[in-house]
Formats: structure tokens, sequence, C-alpha cells
């Protein structure tokens, strides 16, 4: 019996050892937040990125849910407060819904729509060496939209929100462009 056993645990060791750990196993990228980010996209060469951003509608985005109108759409919603409905989180923050040990030290849920939002959680890819290399940081977790960019966008500026304006993608693209200038 005791050979039988020992025979169990060397296939089930064995079968560990050579199979290959599926994605859904491997560790997820965690969010660094825009400060991170913007330790390196803010200079012009980088097209000033940071300020961009800081300077949009989605670095205030979380400050909106903090309005008495916002508490009102939520309660409507069945939530308390906007700032603690999920509903109005999704699209108002990165990373809200997170694991908290994948959620880096400067990482601000108050910083809105960030980076991360659009281009994954960057954790895997923040490294100057990965970001060096497009194609490595792609494989590391970066998302770099090209024909999808409208597809993305109205994942949250569609008739789902109680506040939905008309949206004009082109239009609000232009707003937020921040592509590396060439040169």
């Amino acid at each position: 019996m005791l050979h039988k056993k020992a025979v169990f645990f060397f296939f089930i060791l064995a079968a560990f050892l050579v199979l290959p750990i599926s994605s859904s196993q491997a560790q997820p990228y965690g969010y660094e937040g825009a400060q991170v980010c913007g330790m390196c996209h803010k200079t012009e060469k980088q097209g000033q990125q940071l300020k961009i951003w800081a300077e949009s509608k989605h670095a205030q985005a979380y400050k909106t849910l903090l309005t008495a109108k916002a508490d009102d759409i939520a309660k409507k919603k069945g939530g308390k407060k906007a700032a603690e409905t999920p509903e109005c989180l999704k699209c108002h923050v990165s990373g809200y819904n997170v694991d908290k040990a994948l959620v880096g030290a400067k990482f601000k849920v108050e910083d809105g729509v960030q980076c991360e939002t659009c281009h994954g959680p960057g954790s895997g890819y923040k490294a100057m060496n990965v970001m060096k290399n497009k194609e490595e940081a792609i494989k590391k977790g970066l998302i770099v939209h090209k024909e999808d960019k409208e597809k993305f966008c109205k994942t949250c500026h569609n008739p789902e929100s109680p506040s939905y304006k008309d949206f004009k993608f082109d239009e609000m693209w232009k707003k937020i462009v921040h592509a590396k200038p060439k040169g």
C-alpha cells in the first residue's frame, strides 16, 4: 500500500512539473496609478501625456461622484452615495473593484479614470526597459487601442449612463489624444 501511495504521489508531482500553468492561474497585473505612469510620461519628449490627462475630465471623474446631484442619481439606481455605488464607480474610477493586493502604494481611486483604465494595469510593463520595447510591454499587459478606440470609449460613454449626452467620438478624442511625438 505504501508503494502505491509513493507511485501516486510521484505521478501527481510529475504532472505539476510538466504541465504548463494556464493563464487563468497566472498572477494578474496590478494597478500602479497615474502618478507612477506620469514619472516618465510628463516630458515634452513624451508628449506631456500626464498633463493632458490631469487637465481632462477623466482626471476629475471621481470628483463628480462627490456631488449631491450624483448621489441623487445613485439613489435612483439603488445605491446610497455615488462614490460607493458600483454602477457609478465602474466608469468614474480605475481599479475600484480590484483585489487590494493588486493595487500599488501610489494608486489612488480618487484620481478618477486613469491611464490604466484604457491601457491596462501597469505593474507588468511599468519598468523603463519594458516600456522601451513596445512588443514586450504589450506581452506584459499594455493595451494599445488602434481601430477599437471608439468602441472601447463607448463602454462608458453610452446611453446606459444616466447623465449621457450624445457622444461625439472624434470631437472628444481630440481633447484626450496623447500620442508620443514623432522625431
